[in-house]
């Protein structure tokens, strides 16, 4: 019999579980379009209220949830200051250029935070030459960075600075659950900080698609806009949206297995002399680098696949593992009998 594969490409992998098959299979729809889908209502109802805001929309996806809340936030032509690492910068095929004519101002700063101190320096002044700085960005938690949790006393930080230079904050939530999680802050807390959160449903939560964008009410009106005008206007999608409100009632808590489970791959790694973490294990991302022999990271990635293991390599130096729901105990006991021999090898 063949072994399961056992997929740490990345969180989104997931599949729904019984239980969440069951409540797609029962919800109640409408047409999304018309405002007339009860189950998308309560979803975006609650989000927006978990999140310490006036209002939300349901869309896709991730990548479309960070651009409709740039593009309703800002004026073509505009710039946007935010992290090189962050994954509207590096994973989001230009879409807030193409799409809504700004720049993107990337800042280095250490583990995918902006460095405060650099933050006035990244302001444009006025100038008939310059674009207009109308927003900052920042990620958490923070995917190139090893899955880091942007350190709430910093998003403070960012914060005052926003509002003392009158831009608008953005944060791409995506994993904001592992955040909470991890330190224990209510997603309100972090809302208030704020004017526009992502929140992802398709990652460590386990639903099969879906995002949402919250904000006050004026920006979620512009945003529900764009969304129609990039196709993302979607009708019966109560039945998505019911796997999210699943997601939210049964798959949060249980996050804190997930960061077990990556704490346990990133204590292997720490074992191996031939490589090395390249970020501390805070949630459920490991980032390790291949520091000696011939093999690399590309190496590493086919014998972990000779041996059912998908991982996911950045260039020929860096692997990357995600932890979630379908990593089970058998899973992570196979996991730890065979990781530390391809790393020795």
């Amino acid at each position: 019999m063949t072994e399961k594969i056992i997929d740490l490409r990345s969180d989104t992998v997931t599949r729904p579980s019984p239980g969440m098959r069951e409540a797609i299979a029962k919800a109640e729809v409408g047409d999304d379009v018309f405002g007339d889908d009860p189950t998308v209502k309560r979803l975006e109802e609650r989000m927006a209220a978990l999140l310490a805001k006036e209002a939300a929309v349901y869309v896709p996806s991730g990548t479309m949830s960070n651009t409709l809340a740039l593009l309703s936030q800002t004026s073509p032509g505009d710039e946007v200051i935010l992290d090189r690492r962050c994954h509207i910068y590096n994973y989001e095929v230009a879409a807030s250029a193409v799409l809504g004519g700004l720049q993107l101002f990337p800042m280095d700063g250490p583990g995918g935070l902006l460095p405060i101190e650099a933050l006035p320096a990244a302001v444009r002044p006025a100038n008939i030459h310059h674009p207009r700085t109308s927003l900052v960005s920042i990620e958490n938690t923070h995917n190139r960075a090893g899955g880091r949790v942007y350190p709430f006393r910093e998003i403070e930080a960012v914060s005052r600075f926003a509002r003392e230079r009158d831009l608008r904050l953005h944060m791409d939530g995506a994993r904001l659950a592992n955040a909470s999680v991890k330190t224990g802050i209510a997603f309100e807390r972090y809302g208030a900080l704020v004017d526009s959160i992502t929140f992802c449903f398709s990652k460590g939560l386990g639903s099969p698609i879906g995002s949402i964008l919250v904000s006050d009410a004026a920006t979620v009106a512009k945003a529900r806009v764009w969304r129609k005008r990039l196709g993302g206007g979607m009708r019966q999608v109560g039945i998505l949206a019911a796997a999210c409100l699943y997601a939210l009632d049964h798959n949060v808590a249980r996050l804190a297995e997930d960061h077990d489970k990556a704490e346990r791959i990133g204590r292997i790694v720490e074992g191996s002399s031939r490589c090395r973490l390249a970020f501390p294990v805070e949630t459920n991302i490991v980032i390790f680098e291949a520091v000696d022999g011939a093999a690399g990271a590309l190496g590493i990635d086919e014998a972990l696949k000779r041996e059912g293991i998908l991982a996911h390599p950045f260039g020929d130096r860096y692997i990357r593992m995600v932890t979630h729901l379908d990593v089970t105990a058998l899973d992570m006991e196979r996991l730890q009998r065979i990781l530390p021999r391809i790393l020795a090898a």
